[in-house]
Protein backbone atom coordinates (compact mmCIF):
# COMPACT_ATOMS: atom_id res chain seq x y z
CA UNK A 1 0.00 0.00 0.00
CA UNK A 2 0.84 3.57 -0.85
CA UNK A 3 -0.70 6.80 -0.02
CA UNK A 4 -0.51 10.46 0.58
CA UNK A 5 -0.82 10.79 4.29
CA UNK A 6 -3.34 13.66 5.87
CA UNK A 7 -3.21 11.70 9.43
CA UNK A 8 -1.89 14.43 11.72
CA UNK A 9 -2.16 18.38 12.07
CA UNK A 10 0.89 19.04 9.55
CA UNK A 11 -0.94 17.34 6.41
CA UNK A 12 2.29 17.34 4.69
CA UNK A 13 0.89 14.26 2.06
CA UNK A 14 4.02 12.55 2.48
CA UNK A 15 3.94 9.01 0.48
CA UNK A 16 3.67 5.99 3.11
CA UNK A 17 4.09 2.88 2.44
CA UNK A 18 3.42 0.18 4.53
CA UNK A 19 7.45 0.49 5.69
CA UNK A 20 8.49 3.61 5.21
CA UNK A 21 7.54 7.19 4.53
CA UNK A 22 9.09 10.70 3.81
CA UNK A 23 7.02 13.05 6.45
CA UNK A 24 7.65 14.57 9.64
CA UNK A 25 7.27 11.26 11.63
CA UNK A 26 9.15 9.34 9.26
CA UNK A 27 7.32 6.27 9.52
CA UNK A 28 5.47 3.90 7.31
CA UNK A 29 2.19 2.55 7.57
CA UNK A 30 2.47 -0.11 9.65
CA UNK A 31 4.17 1.26 13.02
CA UNK A 32 7.50 0.40 14.45
CA UNK A 33 7.41 -0.74 18.28
CA UNK A 34 10.41 -0.59 20.23
CA UNK A 35 9.04 -1.80 23.84
CA UNK A 36 5.98 -3.39 25.09
CA UNK A 37 5.60 -4.23 29.06
CA UNK A 38 4.26 -2.91 31.83
CA UNK A 39 4.95 0.29 33.16
CA UNK A 40 4.67 2.24 36.45
CA UNK A 41 5.98 5.45 35.80
CA UNK A 42 2.15 6.86 34.97
CA UNK A 43 0.23 8.38 37.37
CA UNK A 44 -1.13 6.42 39.66
CA UNK A 45 -4.78 6.52 38.04
CA UNK A 46 -2.99 5.03 35.42
CA UNK A 47 0.08 2.47 36.61
CA UNK A 48 -2.41 1.49 40.09
CA UNK A 49 -0.58 -1.60 41.54
CA UNK A 50 -0.11 -3.65 38.32
CA UNK A 51 1.24 -1.28 35.97
CA UNK A 52 -0.02 0.17 32.41
CA UNK A 53 0.95 -1.93 29.16
CA UNK A 54 2.79 0.76 27.92
CA UNK A 55 3.40 0.19 24.16
CA UNK A 56 6.05 2.73 22.98
CA UNK A 57 6.01 3.66 19.01
CA UNK A 58 9.23 4.56 17.16
CA UNK A 59 8.53 7.95 15.06
CA UNK A 60 7.08 10.79 15.95
CA UNK A 61 5.07 14.04 13.89
CA UNK A 62 6.63 16.85 16.40
CA UNK A 63 10.33 18.04 16.75
CA UNK A 64 10.49 18.64 20.91
CA UNK A 65 14.47 19.73 21.23
CA UNK A 66 13.90 18.89 24.83
CA UNK A 67 11.99 15.48 23.86
CA UNK A 68 13.40 12.70 26.69
CA UNK A 69 12.69 9.75 23.94
CA UNK A 70 14.70 11.50 21.21
CA UNK A 71 16.80 8.13 20.68
CA UNK A 72 13.13 6.91 19.39
CA UNK A 73 11.05 9.56 18.17
CA UNK A 74 13.96 11.21 15.35
CA UNK A 75 15.13 8.23 14.23
CA UNK A 76 12.62 5.58 13.66
CA UNK A 77 13.31 2.48 14.79
CA UNK A 78 12.75 -1.06 16.47
CA UNK A 79 10.06 -4.10 15.01
CA UNK A 80 7.57 -3.28 12.00
CA UNK A 81 4.17 -5.37 12.96
CA UNK A 82 1.44 -6.09 10.81
CA UNK A 83 -1.81 -6.38 11.97
CA UNK A 84 -1.87 -9.52 13.40
CA UNK A 85 1.65 -9.20 15.00
CA UNK A 86 -0.07 -6.04 16.94
CA UNK A 87 -2.91 -7.07 17.92
CA UNK A 88 -0.95 -10.57 19.31
CA UNK A 89 1.29 -8.25 21.30
CA UNK A 90 -1.12 -6.80 22.86
CA UNK A 91 -3.08 -9.34 24.30
CA UNK A 92 0.20 -10.95 25.35
CA UNK A 93 0.61 -7.42 27.17
CA UNK A 94 -2.69 -8.07 28.52
CA UNK A 95 -2.13 -11.30 29.74
CA UNK A 96 0.40 -10.21 31.98
CA UNK A 97 -2.33 -8.39 34.03
CA UNK A 98 -2.01 -4.83 33.53
CA UNK A 99 -4.61 -2.31 34.05
CA UNK A 100 -4.82 -0.93 30.66
CA UNK A 101 -2.99 -1.00 27.22
CA UNK A 102 -1.20 2.49 26.92
CA UNK A 103 -0.02 2.99 23.39
CA UNK A 104 2.51 6.00 23.63
CA UNK A 105 3.20 8.47 21.03
CA UNK A 106 0.47 6.72 18.28
CA UNK A 107 -0.33 9.92 16.11
CA UNK A 108 0.60 9.20 13.09
CA UNK A 109 -0.30 5.48 13.47
CA UNK A 110 -4.22 6.61 14.09
CA UNK A 111 -5.59 4.86 11.00
CA UNK A 112 -3.71 1.94 11.66
CA UNK A 113 -4.56 1.72 15.28
CA UNK A 114 -8.02 2.23 14.59
CA UNK A 115 -8.14 -0.60 12.56
CA UNK A 116 -5.97 -3.13 14.91
CA UNK A 117 -8.34 -2.09 17.81
CA UNK A 118 -11.52 -2.82 15.97
CA UNK A 119 -11.01 -6.32 15.86
CA UNK A 120 -8.87 -7.09 19.15
CA UNK A 121 -11.33 -7.32 21.47
CA UNK A 122 -9.22 -6.23 24.49
CA UNK A 123 -10.98 -6.62 28.18
CA UNK A 124 -9.32 -3.40 29.47
CA UNK A 125 -9.22 -0.23 28.82
CA UNK A 126 -7.40 1.09 26.18
CA UNK A 127 -5.40 4.79 26.97
CA UNK A 128 -4.22 7.19 23.60
CA UNK A 129 -1.18 8.95 25.57
CA UNK A 130 -0.20 11.37 23.31
CA UNK A 131 1.36 14.88 22.48
CA UNK A 132 -1.90 16.37 21.96
CA UNK A 133 -0.73 17.71 18.30
CA UNK A 134 -3.92 15.81 16.14
CA UNK A 135 -6.60 16.55 14.25
CA UNK A 136 -9.99 16.07 15.74
CA UNK A 137 -11.08 14.60 12.70
CA UNK A 138 -8.99 11.59 12.79
CA UNK A 139 -9.70 11.30 16.71
CA UNK A 140 -12.96 10.41 15.40
CA UNK A 141 -11.88 7.50 13.87
CA UNK A 142 -11.32 5.87 17.49
CA UNK A 143 -14.67 6.62 18.96
CA UNK A 144 -15.70 3.33 20.65
CA UNK A 145 -12.52 1.89 20.67
CA UNK A 146 -10.00 4.62 22.97
CA UNK A 147 -11.20 4.30 26.75
CA UNK A 148 -8.94 7.10 28.05
CA UNK A 149 -6.81 10.09 26.48
CA UNK A 150 -3.91 10.74 28.18
CA UNK A 151 -2.65 13.96 25.74
CA UNK A 152 0.04 16.53 26.50
CA UNK A 153 -1.31 20.27 26.72
CA UNK A 154 2.43 21.42 25.86
CA UNK A 155 1.35 24.77 25.23
CA UNK A 156 -0.82 27.91 24.62
CA UNK A 157 1.91 30.01 23.33
CA UNK A 158 2.56 29.96 19.83
CA UNK A 159 6.22 31.58 19.88
CA UNK A 160 6.77 28.83 22.21
CA UNK A 161 5.56 25.68 20.29
CA UNK A 162 7.49 26.83 16.99
CA UNK A 163 10.43 27.43 18.84
CA UNK A 164 10.53 24.32 20.87
CA UNK A 165 8.40 21.99 18.62
CA UNK A 166 8.51 23.46 15.61
CA UNK A 167 4.52 23.58 15.48
CA UNK A 168 3.30 27.09 15.76
CA UNK A 169 0.13 25.76 15.35
CA UNK A 170 0.40 23.85 18.60
CA UNK A 171 -2.27 25.66 20.74
CA UNK A 172 -5.36 25.79 18.36
CA UNK A 173 -4.63 22.24 17.78
CA UNK A 174 -4.14 20.91 20.74
CA UNK A 175 -7.20 22.07 21.93
CA UNK A 176 -9.53 20.93 19.28
CA UNK A 177 -8.12 17.52 19.76
CA UNK A 178 -8.79 17.85 24.05
CA UNK A 179 -12.29 18.81 22.69
CA UNK A 180 -13.18 15.99 20.47
CA UNK A 181 -11.38 13.45 22.82
CA UNK A 182 -13.67 14.80 25.93
CA UNK A 183 -16.55 14.72 23.67
CA UNK A 184 -16.27 11.22 23.29
CA UNK A 185 -15.39 9.73 26.50
CA UNK A 186 -17.27 12.42 28.81
CA UNK A 187 -16.15 12.89 32.66
CA UNK A 188 -13.76 10.93 34.08
CA UNK A 189 -14.48 6.90 35.62
CA UNK A 190 -12.75 5.43 37.92
CA UNK A 191 -13.02 1.93 39.22
CA UNK A 192 -13.07 1.07 43.21
CA UNK A 193 -9.60 0.73 43.33
CA UNK A 194 -8.85 4.28 41.85
CA UNK A 195 -7.65 3.00 38.08
CA UNK A 196 -9.30 5.60 35.52
CA UNK A 197 -11.28 3.55 33.37
CA UNK A 198 -12.42 6.48 31.23
CA UNK A 199 -12.22 9.85 30.32
CA UNK A 200 -9.27 12.12 29.59
CA UNK A 201 -6.27 13.22 31.80
CA UNK A 202 -4.37 16.42 30.53
CA UNK A 203 -0.64 16.59 30.73
CA UNK A 204 1.59 19.63 30.92
CA UNK A 205 5.31 19.10 31.33
CA UNK A 206 6.11 22.67 33.43
CA UNK A 207 9.77 24.21 31.37
CA UNK A 208 12.06 25.77 32.54
CA UNK A 209 11.51 29.70 32.09
CA UNK A 210 8.04 29.50 30.42
CA UNK A 211 5.88 29.97 33.87
CA UNK A 212 3.60 32.24 31.94
CA UNK A 213 3.21 29.69 29.17
CA UNK A 214 1.97 27.19 31.47
CA UNK A 215 -0.53 29.84 33.48
CA UNK A 216 -2.06 29.91 29.91
CA UNK A 217 -2.61 26.01 30.18
CA UNK A 218 -3.76 26.36 33.37
CA UNK A 219 -5.93 29.17 32.42
CA UNK A 220 -7.72 27.18 29.42
CA UNK A 221 -7.73 23.94 31.58
CA UNK A 222 -10.04 25.92 34.66
CA UNK A 223 -12.23 27.85 31.61
CA UNK A 224 -12.68 24.82 29.49
CA UNK A 225 -13.90 22.59 31.61
CA UNK A 226 -15.36 22.10 34.99
CA UNK A 227 -13.56 20.56 37.96
CA UNK A 228 -14.87 17.14 38.52
CA UNK A 229 -14.11 16.49 34.62
CA UNK A 230 -11.16 16.29 33.78
CA UNK A 231 -7.88 15.44 35.69
CA UNK A 232 -5.34 17.32 35.34
CA UNK A 233 -1.47 16.60 35.80
CA UNK A 234 1.46 19.33 36.25
CA UNK A 235 4.78 17.87 35.49
CA UNK A 236 7.62 19.16 36.98
CA UNK A 237 9.80 16.36 35.94
CA UNK A 238 11.67 17.97 33.02
CA UNK A 239 14.59 16.52 32.71
CA UNK A 240 17.60 18.38 30.51
CA UNK A 241 18.47 15.97 27.52
CA UNK A 242 21.68 17.98 26.35
CA UNK A 243 24.02 20.40 28.41
CA UNK A 244 24.65 22.68 25.56
CA UNK A 245 21.90 24.31 24.95
CA UNK A 246 22.90 27.45 23.91
CA UNK A 247 21.00 30.56 22.06
CA UNK A 248 17.02 30.39 22.18
CA UNK A 249 17.11 27.13 23.63
CA UNK A 250 19.55 28.33 26.63
CA UNK A 251 17.07 28.04 29.44
CA UNK A 252 16.25 24.61 28.76
CA UNK A 253 19.85 23.59 29.84
CA UNK A 254 18.54 23.80 34.22
CA UNK A 255 15.75 21.81 36.08
CA UNK A 256 12.62 23.60 37.28
CA UNK A 257 13.25 25.75 40.64
CA UNK A 258 11.36 24.51 43.15
CA UNK A 259 10.11 28.22 43.18
CA UNK A 260 8.76 27.97 39.78
CA UNK A 261 6.75 24.85 41.12
CA UNK A 262 5.60 25.77 43.68
CA UNK A 263 4.00 28.76 41.98
CA UNK A 264 2.52 27.01 39.60
CA UNK A 265 0.94 24.39 41.84
CA UNK A 266 -0.40 27.33 43.75
CA UNK A 267 -1.79 28.98 40.62
CA UNK A 268 -2.94 25.62 39.49
CA UNK A 269 -5.20 25.66 42.82
CA UNK A 270 -6.36 29.51 42.82
CA UNK A 271 -7.85 28.59 39.51
CA UNK A 272 -9.76 25.69 40.73
CA UNK A 273 -8.05 22.78 39.87
CA UNK A 274 -8.31 20.15 42.43
CA UNK A 275 -8.63 16.85 40.58
CA UNK A 276 -5.50 15.65 39.64
CA UNK A 277 -2.15 15.62 39.90
CA UNK A 278 1.31 17.70 40.88
CA UNK A 279 4.88 16.53 40.92
CA UNK A 280 8.31 17.22 43.28
CA UNK A 281 11.20 18.68 41.12
CA UNK A 282 12.99 15.86 43.12
CA UNK A 283 11.13 14.04 40.35
CA UNK A 284 13.24 15.08 37.45
CA UNK A 285 15.70 12.19 36.40
CA UNK A 286 16.71 10.11 33.69
CA UNK A 287 15.85 7.00 35.78
CA UNK A 288 11.99 7.23 34.51
CA UNK A 289 12.85 7.01 31.03
CA UNK A 290 12.66 3.07 30.36
CA UNK A 291 14.81 0.89 27.78
CA UNK A 292 13.46 0.44 24.78
CA UNK A 293 15.35 -2.12 24.31
CA UNK A 294 12.49 -4.16 22.08
CA UNK A 295 11.10 -6.12 25.59
CA UNK A 296 7.82 -7.60 24.91
CA UNK A 297 7.83 -6.75 21.22
CA UNK A 298 8.46 -10.56 19.59
CA UNK A 299 7.04 -13.60 20.79
CA UNK A 300 8.30 -16.03 22.83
Amino acid sequence: MIYLCSDCPRFCNAQRSDSEGSGMCRCGYNPRIVRAAPHHGEEPCISGTKGSGAVFFSGCNLRCVFCQNHTISRSPSGRIMSKSEFTDMLHRLEETGVHNINLVTPTHHIRFIADALSSASLSVPVVWNSSGYESAEQLRQLEGLVSVYLPDLKYMDRDLAARYSRAPDYPQVAAEAIREMFRQTGPVQLDRDGILTGGVLIRHLVLPGSVDNSKAVIDWVSSEFSPSSVLFSLMSQYTPMSENFTGEFKKLSRRIRPQENRLLINYMKDCGITNGYCQETASSTVEMIPEFDGTGVSAT
